[in-house]
């Protein structure tokens, strides 16, 4: 007979293992779907739109970038606290708007891709992403 402390460490290791192995076959799917010609091309439209959109709303949204840009230099974390949490970051995305602003200002996420040019984007991803 196993200890029930045994049964639990067991089965703790094979919902973790199962987890594991759902997880990479989700990575391998989604590889070959991302490697995809179609795929590829309708991302490097999305992407022309966004830097379009981004330039577009530059002149308009650019104090927000000021600010934000002025807070990271004086270490400002309270000014953080107010601003979007909408990020990309795996594409190095940040948006420096208010929080709420998709209702109170209507305007997509906005700020600067990692290559330091204004872009502007719809929804969110996690950091790990």
């Amino acid at each position: 007979m196993i200890a029930p402390e045994e049964e639990r460490r067991v089965q703790d290791a094979v919902r973790q293992h199962a987890r594991a192995r759902v997880f990479a076959e989700a990575e391998d799917v989604i590889s070959a779907l991302l490697s995809d010609p179609r795929v590829q091309e309708a991302r490097e439209r999305v992407e022309a739109a966004e830097t379009e959109l981004g330039m577009e709303l530059c002149a308009r949204l650019q104090p927000f970038q000021d600010r934000y840009d002025q807070a990271v230099a004086e270490g400002d974390a309270a000014r953080f606290t107010e601003v979007c949490a909408g990020k990309h970051g795996r594409w190095g995305r940040i948006c420096v708007l208010p929080g709420g602003h998709e209702t109170s200002m209507e305007e997509p996420h906005w700020g600067r891709n990692s290559e330091g040019r204004p872009i502007a984007w719809v929804s969110s991803a996690p950091d790990d992403w």
